[in-house]
């Protein structure tokens, strides 16, 4: 029964407004969690996470993300606020892999402002030069209620903001201004109460069924035992072909993919650590009957052995590492201009 994951009357499934500023993760979410090492021999730097938070929060740091809370009325539509900002060193690149949560992302940045959805596989994200970007993170089966069409031509994709289905075309132009003025001026708080004007706007009402993915998600992201479909399934009390139908329709993705990512982003996080566990663990902790299924997994997601990964994200934090004590030894070396620990492309 759909009705058991639906608990009291505060929103469509019994949650209110603390409980998902709680998911937010503007508070406790862990910065680097999607954010990947780049594959063996690739530019970039491995993130670290034992340095997220300072990475995240250093003036002096090459990259910064900052993510914030929006006002708890929208907290059941939107799950955080993330503004990066980098200035780069000439000639230096930055390229980071990423795995992204399973909802769209509407950015707003000094060339374009457009509602993009997630990568089925392993992306990159490109930062040079200086730059700052405006996104949002929507909460799952929010961005069905924006995009004209089905949802499935969201994923690896992404619509323009005039483009999508809003009451007021002229205040998507007016948030994009608002938006880019305040981000330059280095005033976040600005550009999320513009940024929460049009949301209200929008008037966007969420019914059983956008309770229901969201419930979905959580316990793919939250509940490492289950690593089938059909466990799923079973967890929200519906049929396998049921929930891969309201999935795709929700989201346009799959309940498999929702697995595999979230069970390969925890893997990824802890593998680049300063320290990274024995692989055995790794698939122990994550729920994998063996080292070998994790392993599988791990390639057909991420694209690369689980050791082969775990090597170059040694191999960058060395480097890293070295560059480090490079720029602490020359007095004349400006501090900014050092590569950061765990650099974040301009997505969550």
């Amino acid at each position: 029964m759909r009705d058991g994951v639906r608990r009291g009357d505060e929103g469509p499934d019994g949650r209110g407004d603390a409980y998902w500023r709680s998911r937010a993760g503007a508070a406790t979410g862990a910065a680097t969690k999607g954010v990947l090492a780049n594959p063996h021999g690739g530019p970039g730097i491995a993130p670290l996470a034992d340095a997220a938070a300072e990475q995240a929060i250093s003036p002096e740091a090459p990259v910064r993300l900052a993510r914030h809370p929006v006002a708890e009325d929208l907290a059941q539509l939107v799950r955080h606020v993330w503004i990066p900002r980098w200035k780069l060193s000439p000639g230096v690149v930055i390229e980071q892999g990423v795995l992204e949560y399973p909802s769209a992302n509407l950015v707003i940045d000094a060339s374009s402002a457009a509602l993009h959805g997630p990568a089925l596989g392993r992306g990159f994200q490109r930062l040079e030069g200086e730059g700052t970007a405006f996104g949002v993170l929507l909460q799952p089966g929010v961005a069905r209620r924006l995009v004209p069409g089905r949802m499935s031509a969201l994923i690896g994709a992404a619509v323009p903001l005039e483009a999508l289905r809003v009451p007021d075309v002229a205040a998507s132009a007016e948030l994009t201004v608002r938006v880019r003025s305040a981000v330059a001026a280095g005033d976040d708080a600005a550009a999320i109460a513009a940024f929460e004007w049009w949301m209200r706007g929008l008037g966007i009402g969420l019914d059983a069924d956008a309770g229901l993915i969201a419930a979905i998600v959580e316990l793919a992201e939250t509940d490492r035992e289950i690593l089938r479909v059909d466990q799923l399934a079973d967890a929200v009390g519906m049929s396998p072909r049921a929930l891969q139908r309201l999935v795709h329709e929700q989201l346009g993705l799959t309940p498999k993919w929702l697995i595999g990512r979230y069970r390969m982003q925890e893997a990824a996080q802890a593998l680049a650590a300063l320290e990274p566990p024995a692989l055995a663990d790794v698939a122990a902790d994550l729920g994998f009957a063996d080292q070998a299924h994790f392993s599988r997994q791990f390639r057909a997601v991420i694209g690369e052995t689980p050791r082969r990964y775990a090597r170059a994200a040694r191999a960058a934090a060395a480097a890293a590492a070295d560059s480090d004590a490079a720029s602490d030894s020359d007095a004349a070396s400006a501090a900014g201009s050092r590569p950061p620990l765990s650099p974040s492309g301009p997505r969550p």
